[in-house]
């Protein structure tokens, strides 16, 4: 049987696996939530880009949702450096990035820009209140971005966080070879509950297969920690749901609580994995405060915004 899959987001995977060549390149210290998202761009998991965004691609996906090639995409993804840093780097072209002491990729530096900290929290979380855990964490990055192509040479070594992590090019091969033409994605935050595992055998009763796909990384206070959703998750695959039916993999990276734009960019994500369909909770892309303008069923008004929808494109 033949499996025609669903196109990647922008209609390419991207791969920026690279051979390692860095004896000669200064290197840079970044976070390990920086590294995750170096690693979800050179895997295709952020299929199209190509690298942290630049100036021009950042003010568009803020004020339109979009790349500046007109690319629906929601959320920043951004390599933030103090001033000290950036002098360094501004003349460099190729660095090296390194996470923890151990360097990992090269980054072709082609734009270092200051950037407003209330406008991207205004546009991206609909708040400006500290209170908002993303919101927190942006306020308390460096005060200049790094924009530019990047690769990969070094992955982390898979753990016990990391043992059913799977790449968009393994889960589409696996799609293909399972013959599926339909694939559900289930995204979530938390450990499963009953109205989950219900909805879940619900959508295989309509879909071919199931892609459960828990987001492992840095969430809010109060949280489940990641053991507990992936021994949870583990349990009810192996003993509740017919194995030929499921496919189980994490997805490490941050939990930015965006309401509509994160939905969307999971829907992007789970997309570049091959899922032809998307469930969404929305508790799974809302915080809610008690004491905010932040609206609570933002998630709702997706039709009354102009959000860009059409992600859907024809099979390969």
């Amino acid at each position: 049987m033949t499996t025609d899959l669903i196109l990647p987001h922008g209609g390419k995977l991207i791969n920026k696996y690279v051979e390692k060549n860095n004896e000669d390149l200064r290197s840079f210290e970044v976070s390990s939530d920086l590294r995750n998202d170096a690693e979800n761009i050179a895997t295709g998991v952020f299929s199209p880009l190509g690298g942290f965004m630049n100036q021009d691609d950042l003010v568009s996906v803020l004020k339109e949702g979009r790349l500046r090639n007109g690319i629906p995409w929601t959320i920043p993804i951004i390599l933030d450096v103090e001033k000290k840093i950036a002098t360094q780097m501004q003349d460099l072209g190729d660095i090296v990035l390194c996470s923890g002491g151990e360097k990992f990729g090269i980054m072709h530096v082609e734009d270092i820009y200051g950037y407003n900290k209330d406008e991207i929290a205004a546009a991206v979380y609909g708040t400006t209140d500290v209170n908002h855990p993303a919101v927190n964490r942006l306020f308390k990055m460096k005060e200049f971005l790094v924009g530019g192509e990047l690769g990969v040479f070094r992955m982390k070594e898979k753990d016990e966080i990391q043992k059913f992590r799977m790449y968009p090019s393994q889960t589409r091969s696996e799609i293909k070879k399972r013959g599926w033409k339909t694939v559900v994605g289930f995204q979530t935050r938390n450990v499963p509950h009953v109205a989950h595992e219900m909805l879940q055998k619900a959508a295989l009763n309509i879909y071919d297969g199931l892609f459960v796909n828990p987001l492992i990384g840095k969430k809010k206070i109060g949280d489940f920690t990641d053991t507990l959703i992936i021994d949870a998750y583990e349990s009810l695959i192996m003993n509740y749901f017919p194995k030929n039916r499921v496919l189980f993999s994490t997805i490490h990276t941050l939990m930015r609580y965006a309401g509509p734009r994160e939905a969307i960019h999971h829907a992007i994500m789970r997309k570049n994995f091959g899922c032809t369909h998307f469930i969404l909770i929305w508790t799974s892309s809302l915080f809610s405060f008690h004491h905010s303008t932040f609206v609570r069923n933002a998630c709702h008004l997706l039709t009354k915004k102009p959000v860009p929808m059409e992600l859907n494109q024809k099979k390969s």
